[in-house]
């Protein structure tokens, strides 16, 4: 038996091409739509406290759709049941990928995002209960605090026209996707009305159809979007949620190249949807989830509210403790030795950023309190929380931004002009480029 000691993997270290690359045209699209959803809650926040706030309400709530088919729903339902699908869709495409071959595809790379992005759950979830119990308040709101807007962290990022290297980056995408896929559970097993099982069986028999069609190679869209859009509809006429749709479609869709393809379905699919999800979808649900009004009695009640302060704390607190608290302890129990470029300083940064909680913080809310003057408390708290996380996060990331600057100028350094960033052709080895993302 060999007395050779275990090998430590690094974290944070140079990603592998394939994956810098297909991290960096996620993030590309998500910094853009990031861009378009602040202003979407701005102009929401701004209308919701004019004196044109009664027009607001009435779009927000003014009914169409099919009746016949339990489809009558007001345009505020059509952005969370609807377009929201969307963006779950294509969360599910990303988690796909990151099992099959990205951070999550073996133990040994996805133990620190996952334990991470767990604790990042389990904690402020603790600190809401923890909160309302001791304050008299309603439990309801525990999953509020659960889940990180990657959207918002990314316009956050380049707001500040920072510059993290893209292993960072890939960190936070895996915590959010993480995170998607904790709050579709949640979402799916707490929060469904009364369950319709002929219509849940008609959803199953459509998902069976649509692996069959993706497993038997069938192309063409025509099979796909009205398929989909039945599947949806089953979901929500069932009673589960419907965004639980699109995450099941999008875990779904094959990841894997065959001989001589371009590009998976999933690719493709994703490619599709990503501009329509970040700049579309989410844009459009939060101009209809964000506005709330604002008063110094209303923003009073943030603080004094067991519930609202519950919220509060876990974003900014809970997701902090959690994460970083994750993380470390995950690195120290494999070995796992952090970049010597970084430090844990920069994952507490990463942490405090995570505690941005806008779409799905903003859904759970309006899932977990079906009454609308709790729900517009919680939604503020959603909104202070976030900002408060912002300023922390910008203070400590911009006291950094030297090396970050540093770090990805050597990243995308690539003198030769042959669209290979130098990094990965030093020592004669292109680390990670031989491969594509299949």
């Amino acid at each position: 038996m060999s007395d050779t000691p275990r090998q430590r993997t690094t974290f944070l270290g140079l990603l592998p091409l394939p994956e810098r690359n297909a991290v960096a045209d996620a993030l590309r699209t998500e910094t853009i739509g990031g861009l378009v959803l602040l202003a979407a809650a701005i102009v929401a926040l701004i209308w919701a406290n004019t004196p044109w706030s009664g027009v607001y309400e009435q779009i927000r709530d003014f009914h169409f759709g099919i009746p016949a088919l339990g489809l009558d729903l007001s345009i505020g339902h059509w952005t969370a049941d609807g377009l929201l699908a969307v963006f779950f869709l294509v969360a599910g495409i990303e988690l796909k990928r990151e099992l099959v071959v990205g951070e999550l595809r073996t133990p040994a790379t996805a133990a620190l995002p996952v334990i991470a992005a767990i604790c990042g759950m389990v904690v402020p979830a603790a600190l809401y209960a923890a909160t309302a119990t001791a304050g008299g308040g309603s439990p309801a709101g525990w999953a509020v605090p659960m889940a990180t807007d990657i959207a918002f962290a990314l316009a956050v990022l380049a707001v500040l026209s920072t510059h993290l290297p893209a292993a960072l980056r890939a960190f936070l995408l895996t915590l959010a996707v993480v995170d998607d896929l904790g709050a579709i559970l949640i979402i799916a097993i707490f929060f469904t009305s009364e369950l319709n099982f002929w219509a849940l069986g008609g959803a199953f028999a459509g998902l069976v159809l649509f692996y069959v069609l993706q497993r038997f190679r069938v192309r063409g869209w025509w099979w796909y979007a009205p398929l989909g859009i039945a599947i949806w509809a089953l979901m929500y006429n069932g009673g589960v949620h419907a965004t639980v749709a699109g995450v099941a479609m999008g875990l779904i869709l094959r990841t894997t190249r065959d001989k001589g393809e371009d590009a998976t379905p999933a690719e493709k699919t994703a490619h599709l949807l990503r501009p329509v999800s970040a700049g579309v979808a989410v844009p459009l649900f939060a101009l209809f989830a964000a506005g709330v009004t604002v008063s110094g009695t209303a923003l009073g009640e943030v603080f004094t509210s067991p519930e609202s302060l519950g919220v509060v704390l876990g974003l900014v607190v809970g997701k902090t403790i959690g994460i970083f608290a994750g993380t470390y302890l995950a690195a120290r129990f494999t070995r796992a030795r952090l970049n010597p470029d970084l430090e844990w300083a920069d994952v507490f940064s990463l942490a405090v950023l995570a505690g941005i909680g806008f779409t799905v913080a903003l859904l759970i809310g309006e899932l977990a309190f079906p009454d609308p003057a709790d729900a517009e408390r919680i939604k503020a708290a959603v909104l202070v929380g976030s900002l408060i996380a912002v300023g922390l996060a910008a203070v400590l990331i911009k006291r950094r931004n030297a090396v970050y600057r540093r770090l990805y100028e050597e990243e995308t350094r690539d003198d030769d002009a042959d669209g290979i960033p130098d990094i990965y052709q030093q020592a004669g080895a292109v680390r990670g480029s031989a491969g594509s993302d299949r």
